[in-house]
C-alpha cells in the first residue's frame, strides 16, 4: 500500500469539512465491495441535477430531470494512486469544475486485490464509481497508463453512461523493451525474489528514488520529491518488490487480451506522450487507429505521467474536451426529441 497522510477526521456525513471551495475533499466509499480514499474538487450538484424525477401538476408528462455539467472521473496507473492527479485537480477546482479521481483497488489506501485476474476486478470497481457519478451529471473518464486501459476497457461496455473518454499512454499496443521484458523475459524476476539473501532495504529505496524519476518524468531533474517519495514507498523492501514485481508481469500478461476496441462507441481522446519511457508513441498512434471515431493528440515534451509534467495544461485539455462531447450528447438529444415529435404528429395526423 502506499504511505499517505491521513486527513483530518471527516464529518458524521463522511466527508471533511472544507472551507476553501478550492481545496481537494477527502472521503472514503465503497465501489464494488473495494474501499477507497475519494479525492474531490468542485461545486457540489445543483438542485435539479440530483438526477432525481421532477415533481409535475397532475397530468403533466413525466420526465426526469437530465444534470447538464460534466463530471470527470480520474483513474491513475500502475503502482500509483489518487495523489498523482492533486495537482490537476487543483486546476480544476480553480475553475470550478467538478471532478474526482480514487485509489484503483491494490493501490494507494483502497482494499488489495483478490487473488486470480486483475483487470476484472478493476472493470467491476470502475463501472460502480461511474454508475455513481452518472447521477449527477454526464460523465467523461479518463486514465493514465493502467488507468488508461480501465477506461478503455469501461467504454467497451455499452451499459456504462460514458459521455467522453480520455485515454492517456495506455499499455498493450506497442510497448517499449522495459514493459515487453517484463512479461516475456520473468527470470530474471523469479531470480530476484529467490536470492538466499534478501536485498537491504536502503539499496531496494536508492535504486527506486534513481528509476522512478527517469521512467514517469519528460526529464527527470524536474520530478518533486513529494510525488517520487509516493511512489518509492511502494517499494519499501525486498519482499515489497518482489510483490509488485509479479503483479506487474500478471498485469503485462492480461493485457494481451484485454480490448475490444471495436465495441467503443464513446468520443475518445488518445494522448500520446512523446518522452514517455515505458509506452512508446507507436502505442498510442496505433490505439487511434484502430478506433476511427477516436482524436488524437501528441505532445512530444510530455513523459509517462503529463498529469506530473504538465498539471495546468491536462485540466484545460480534460474541461475543453468534457465540455466538447457533452454539447454534442446535449446536441444529439435535441434531434432525438425533434425527430420523435415529428413521428408523433405524423401519427396523429
Amino acid at each position: 500500500m502506499t504511505a499517505t497522510q491521513r486527513p483530518a477526521p471527516a464529518s458524521p456525513a463522511g466527508q471533511t469539512k472544507v472551507t476553501d471551495p478550492t481545496s481537494i475533499r477527502v472521503t472514503y466509499r465503497r465501489f464494488a465491495g473495494v474501499r477507497t480514499r475519494v479525492l474531490e474538487v468542485g461545486p457540489p450538484a445543483a438542485d435539479g441535477e440530483s438526477g432525481r424525477t421532477t415533481r409535475f401538476r397532475r397530468g403533466a408528462a413525466r420526465t426526469p430531470s437530465r444534470p447538464t455539467t460534466p463530471r470527470l472521473v480520474l483513474f491513475h496507473g500502475f503502482c500509483d494512486s489518487a495523489d498523482t492527479w492533486r495537482p490537476v485537480l487543483t486546476e480544476l477546482a480553480k475553475a470550478g469544475v467538478p471532478a474526482m479521481a480514487v485509489d484503483l483497488p491494490g493501490f494507494g489506501e483502497a482494499d488489495e486485490l483478490r487473488a486470480g485476474a486483475m483487470l476484472p476486478q478493476l472493470d467491476a470497481f470502475a463501472a460502480a464509481v461511474i454508475r455513481e457519478q452518472s447521477v449527477l451529471g454526464p460523465v467523461v473518464i479518463a486514465g493514465n497508463s493502467l488507468g488508461g486501459t480501465t477506461c478503455l476497457r469501461a467504454a467497451q461496455n455499452d451499459k456504462l453512461p460514458i459521455a467522453g473518454v480520455v485515454s492517456i499512454a495506455a499499455p498493450g499496443f506497442v510497448d517499449s523493451w522495459v514493459v515487453r521484458a517484463v512479461a516475456k523475459y520473468p527470470i530474471p524476476l523469479r531470480l530476484y525474489s529467490s536470492l538466499p539473501l534478501p536485498v537491504p532495504s536502503f539499496l531496494v529505496k536508492t535504486i527506486a528514488e534513481n528509476v522512478v524519476p527517469h521512467f514517469l518524468y519528460a526529464n527527470a531533474g524536474s520530478a518533486e520529491k513529494e510525488h517520487v517519495k509516493r511512489f518509492v514507498d511502494l517499494f519499501p523492501d525486498y519482499k515489497a518488490t518482489t510483490v509488485r514485481l509479479e503483479q506487474a508481469r500478471q498485469m503485462v500478461t492480461e493485457l494481451e487480451n484485454a480490448y475490444q476496441l471495436e465495441a467503443i462507441s464513446s468520443p475518445l481522446l488518445v494522448v500520446v506522450c512523446g518522452k514517455d519511457k515505458l509506452v512508446s508513441a507507436a502505442s498510442g498512434r496505433r490505439l487511434h487507429a484502430l478506433v476511427p471515431h477516436s482524436r488524437l493528440l501528441v505532445r512530444q515534451d510530455w513523459g509517462h505521467c503529463p498529469q506530473l509534467d504538465d498539471p495546468a495544461e491536462i485540466a484545460e485539455l480534460l474541461t475543453y474536451f468534457a465540455a466538447g462531447v457533452t454539447r454534442t450528447t446535449k446536441s444529439e438529444r435535441k434531434l432525438v426529441a425533434v425527430s420523435d415529435v415529428a413521428t408523433a404528429q405524423e401519427a396523429v395526423g
